[in-house]
């Protein structure tokens, strides 16, 4: 077999392939065995047809088709690794001469990963918010605290804001009342927003007991967007009571004695999430400079995938649960359909410049994942999905999605490399040392940013292997 390769674009190859006939006979002697097991020759036992018979019965031209889509594979695997390529996706294969008992010649198109060159990065500077915990946030923190411990006490009154009611609910569309338009026992806050417009007019001032009627646009349901005349019932009204902000709060609440000891751990603790926010904005900023330096060719096709397959995921997945089509998505966003396309295709882009810039990193670098990292890794993004750790491996082993977190890893240590190198100021001009920072090897959106496990298209930089051309 002879081959040569010929560049199209940065991102795009034409291999041009000659194969000898005689290189096909394991594939014509496959190819007769398999059209052997699925014909019938009166005269023949089943499988003992001569090839000469098949010839005659069926037409040569259907053994070699046979032939030569079994051996596609191989020869094109063996062409790209000759030629040192990294291909992405299918190839496009196009046969240009076959010749029985002389020669086959094809040639086969496929997008590469482009070569790149990775730019100085030690100049890179970027500024962070600073780490400062008032007394006003650990104020909110501690209050915050307090509404978990609120309790609740039914009072004979008339409803106020901030009162806890239960409720009974039917709604009236042309005055019909609609069939997922009744609800009872609801429990409901004043004043929360959590029910439908004009709700909590209606039911302040009413007592246990009482009734209102209101107008109401429906913003679900099968009437949705319609407005409806809707009834409210109060059945219970309750007022919410808090704790005293005392020590014996403290022991409540927490494993401390004094109020004083709960606000300190709830200032180291604020502290603490500030820190992991100014090292996980230190990493988005270094990897926007780091995409701004360097020159990195997107493969058209590639791109059209990535942006297909957002499109794809958001419609069919995430709005999908919500109850959501992708034209109420836009509404409710304000974005025109332009809008989004647009916004789309810069996070597909920025998406594939991520991985193939910090891919070329773990490559130069020779950066490996050891089974720690990858143990760490995987319980991390199991607590994300809502899954236990053990739900998640196995859902990562069934689909074969091993090499994408291990891919995941490698980018975060190449982008910590990065990290490291650049200089991190924060708003106050201080230098801010990212070393004693966790997480810091691994991040939470930027190493990820082309591929996620519930969504985000991995590039696919391994299928040289595994493409299977057919003519």
């Amino acid at each position: 077999m002879k081959s040569a390769v010929e560049t199209l674009n940065p991102t795009r190859v034409r291999l041009t392939v000659e194969v000898p006939f005689e290189e096909l006979k394991d594939s014509l002697d496959a190819a007769y065995k398999k059209i052997n097991q699925q014909v019938t020759v009166k005269g023949f036992r089943k499988g003992k047809i001569p090839a000469r018979i098949i010839d005659q019965r069926f037409g040569r031209g259907a053994v070699l088709e046979e032939a030569v889509n079994e051996a596609l594979p191989k020869f094109y695997t063996e062409a790209v690794n000759e030629a040192e390529i990294n291909p992405l996706g299918q190839p496009e294969v196009d046969i240009t001469e076959l010749k029985d008992g002389e020669t086959l010649n094809f040639t086969a198109e496929v997008d590469i990963r482009p070569a790149i060159e990775i730019p100085d990065y030690s100049g890179i500077e970027v500024t962070v918010d600073a780490i400062e915990v008032t007394d006003e946030d650990v104020e909110k923190a501690v209050e915050e605290l307090r509404e978990r411990f609120a309790s609740t006490t039914p009072v004979e009154r008339a409803a106020e804001d901030g009162d806890i009611v239960t409720i009974d609910l039917e709604a009236k569309v042309e005055g019909e009342v609609l069939e997922d338009g009744v609800a009872t026992a609801v429990q409901y806050t004043i004043g929360s927003g959590e029910l439908l417009d004009g709700i909590d007019d209606a039911v302040k001032g009413v007592e246990a007991g009482g009734e209102a009627t209101f107008t109401s646009q429906l913003k679900g349901g099968s009437a949705e967007g319609k407005d409806a005349e809707v009834t409210v019932k109060v059945t219970t009204v309750a007022k919410r009571e808090l704790p005293e902000l005392d020590d014996d709060f403290a022991q409540l609440a927490s494993e401390f004695d004094t109020l004083e000891d709960l606000k300190a751990d709830s200032r180291k603790r604020l502290a603490g999430m500030k820190q992991y926010d100014q090292a996980t904005q230190a990493q988005e900023r270094v990897l926007e400079k780091l995409l701004e330096l360097a020159e990195v060719p997107i493969p058209e096709k590639l791109l059209e995938d990535e942006i297909n397959t957002r499109k794809h995921n958001l419609e069919h997945h995430q709005l999908g649960q919500m109850g959501l089509d992708l034209a109420k998505y836009l509404e409710i966003q304000g974005k025109t359909e332009d809008e989004f396309v647009a916004e789309t295709k810069e996070a597909a882009v920025k998406g594939i410049k991520t991985q193939f810039i910090l891919d070329e990193l773990v490559n130069r670098e020779k950066l490996n994942v050891n089974q720690e990292e990858l143990t760490e890794h995987l319980m991390r993004r199991a607590a994300s999905s809502g899954m236990s750790p053990d739900q998640f491996a196995q859902a990562v082993v069934e689909g074969n999605q091993v090499p994408m977190l291990v891919g995941e890893v490698a980018r975060g240590k190449a982008l910590a490399l990065v990290v490291e190198a650049s200089k991190v100021l924060d708003t106050n001009g201080e230098v801010v040392d990212l070393d004693d920072e966790e997480e810091t090897a691994e991040t939470t959106e930027t190493a990820e940013v082309a591929a996620d496990a519930d969504d985000k298209a991995e590039v696919k930089a391994d299928e040289k292997a595994e493409d299977k051309p057919e003519a």
